[in-house]
């Protein structure tokens, strides 16, 4: 049976008593909000908005944990006719100096009419918005409160989401997203994935990142299934009681970057899921960062004895600008790992790339020349994306270090790969390279290495670049044991033959990283130039 196209309000009509969203308590339960709740409460948000003086086209900026009141601002923003936008809470960041500096310069930048945050969120908010020169930031609980609902919701905006890029290579951007845009992406992965309402899901990813707000929460609520919620610092404290939710509520969905499959297979052990079963899961989505092929094997491995199904794992591809979806396997195609030409072989670092599938419906992929000419398969180059769902453009100055750009010739990535039997396959951001003998070697291939040579992910970055006219790898560690320094040695040294080889010491949790969890190359590397780590920099050489 096809899958339509849905607006992204249609379910306000339908609204079921039966399915709607159940998020995790603290007393190791769930709390149920059904959709009819929901889009009472929607409509409730929508009046407040507009009470509150929000026009047509006005920016509504959201600063919550995935909650119901996150999803009630979201689409009560849209049933309000305006757009909204979601930032990262402070409990993204480790370092109060980071958020502020993050939180205000996107605040300052979309300068929203009203900010919608949590009761955690609100002392920091008020600070950061007083200091933008906006009106103050309002708890949800205080915006509903004694409000009657709107008969119906007002006509959509023209612009339905700003969603905020991941800011690696510097400040984050907003970049504008259409309603067709949004609503043809988000009928894309339905058809992609094969989403129906009886198939349930679950996510423990942070609403104010792509892939937990497109790829989960709006994705769910669309098209009306039943979602289960989790904190990311539930997941955190406890990846078990995520797979036991899978288990137990014969979850057909979810979603991860790479990271999250990594920090199972250290924190769950094979005894652990004594009882448990797995074989209800269809549609493991793995993207967000690159994905590495041994902890794909490791993972099935881990639950393959419970019943997951190897053709689960499901690699995908995609991008703020892009909405978010623009390559995935097909559920139960099973992925697979190859290597670009043998005149790109250096590119990988020995390491091969996971296939991340084929453009979902309406959109088409290319791999471009540094001159803009199509090269082809196998052959390393820059992700080029055309097609529905391409965002409309940036909120304000468009300006960034990223390598990132819309235009006529579609969406410049500025991330590496290469295609193979009509699949993609991503290496890395262009812009976190080295050229070696005249061969590309990238940081994330490097860090892949670190990685299944056991340092573990968040505690090692590698960053690439030319320093006082110098070739230079550095491995930045956040709280350095021993033996690391000797690993990162043998393994830099092997595949920069000739550069520069440093590495600088920061505290466990010091490495700069984005709301997402990616590291900041090229921030940190701007700070290692002007000598921000200078005490704690030295010839990165073995040990001893």
């Amino acid at each position: 049976m096809a899958i339509p196209d849905r607006g992204l309000l249609d379910w306000l009509d339908e609204a079921s008593a039966e399915r709607g969203l159940s998020y995790a308590n603290r007393d190791d339960d769930w709390d149920f909000v059904s959709y009819r709740e929901l889009a009472s409460l929607v409509l409730r948000t929508a009046a407040a908005l507009r009470a509150r003086g929000v026009g047509d086209g006005d920016t509504v900026a959201l600063v919550q944990r995935s909650s119901p009141g996150f999803a009630a601002g979201f689409f009560g923003a849209l049933a309000a006719g305006a757009t909204p936008c979601s930032l990262a809470p402070p409990f993204a960041y480790q370092r109060a100096d980071d958020y502020a500096r993050h939180a205000g310069h996107l605040l300052a930048a979309v300068r929203p009419r009203a900010v919608v945050c949590d009761d955690e969120s609100l002392e920091r908010i008020a600070k950061l918005s007083a200091d933008a020169g906006l009106d103050a930031p309002v708890t949800f609980g205080a915006l509903v409160e004694g409000v009657e609902p709107l008969p119906r919701p007002l006509p959509l905006p023209a612009t339905a989401l700003v969603q905020f890029t991941s800011g690696s290579s510097g400040h984050s951007r907003g970049v504008r997203i259409s309603e067709e845009a949004l609503r043809t992406n988000l009928t894309g992965m339905r058809r992609w994935l094969g989403c129906r309402p009886e198939l349930p899901a679950a996510s423990w990813l942070p609403v104010h990142h792509d892939m937990g707000l497109v790829g989960f929460l709006l994705n769910v609520v669309v098209t009306g299934f039943d979602g289960w919620m989790m904190q990311p610092d539930d997941f955190v404290r406890s990846p078990l009681r995520f797979l036991r939710c899978l288990s137990e509520r014969r979850i057909a969905m979810t979603a991860m970057p790479n990271f999250g499959l990594s920090y199972i297979l250290r924190r769950v052990r094979p005894a652990d899921l004594e009882g448990l079963s797995f074989d209800a899961l269809r549609c493991v989505i793995i993207g967000a960062e690159r994905v590495d092929p041994r902890v794909l094997e490791d993972f099935h491995a881990l639950l393959g004895p419970h019943g997951l199904d190897r053709g689960a794992l499901l690699p995908a591809y995609g991008s703020a600008e892009a909405t978010l979806a623009v390559t995935g396997l097909l559920p139960g195609e099973g992925w697979s790992a190859r290597e670009p030409d043998d005149s790109d072989a250096a590119a990988l670092a020995g390491t091969s790339v996971v296939g991340c599938g084929r453009p979902l419906e309406g959109r088409t992929v290319s791999i471009r020349s540094e001159d803009g000419s199509e090269l082809p398969e196998g052959q390393v180059g820059e992700i080029v994306v055309e097609g529905v769902s391409i965002a409309d453009g940036y909120v304000g100055d468009a300006g960034s270090a990223s390598g990132t750009s819309l235009g006529e010739g579609g969406l410049r990535t500025g991330d590496a790969g290469f295609r193979r039997a009509g699949q993609l396959f991503v290496i890395g951001r262009l812009g976190d390279g080295l050229k070696v003998n005249g061969k590309m070697v990238f940081a994330e291939s490097l860090e892949t290495l670190l990685h299944q040579r056991g340092l573990p992910e968040r505690r090692v970055a590698v960053l690439l670049g030319v320093r006082e006219g110098v070739p230079t790898g550095v491995a930045v560690f956040a709280g350095v044991q021993d033996g690391w320094r000797e690993t990162a040695h043998e393994v830099l040294a092997e595949w920069l033959p000739g550069a520069e080889l440093l590495s600088v010491e920061v505290p466990r949790g010091g490495i700069a990283v984005t709301s997402s969890g990616k590291p900041r190359r090229r921030v940190i590397w701007k700070a290692v130039c002007a000598g921000w780590f200078s005490e704690s920099t030295r010839a990165l050489a073995p040990e001893g």
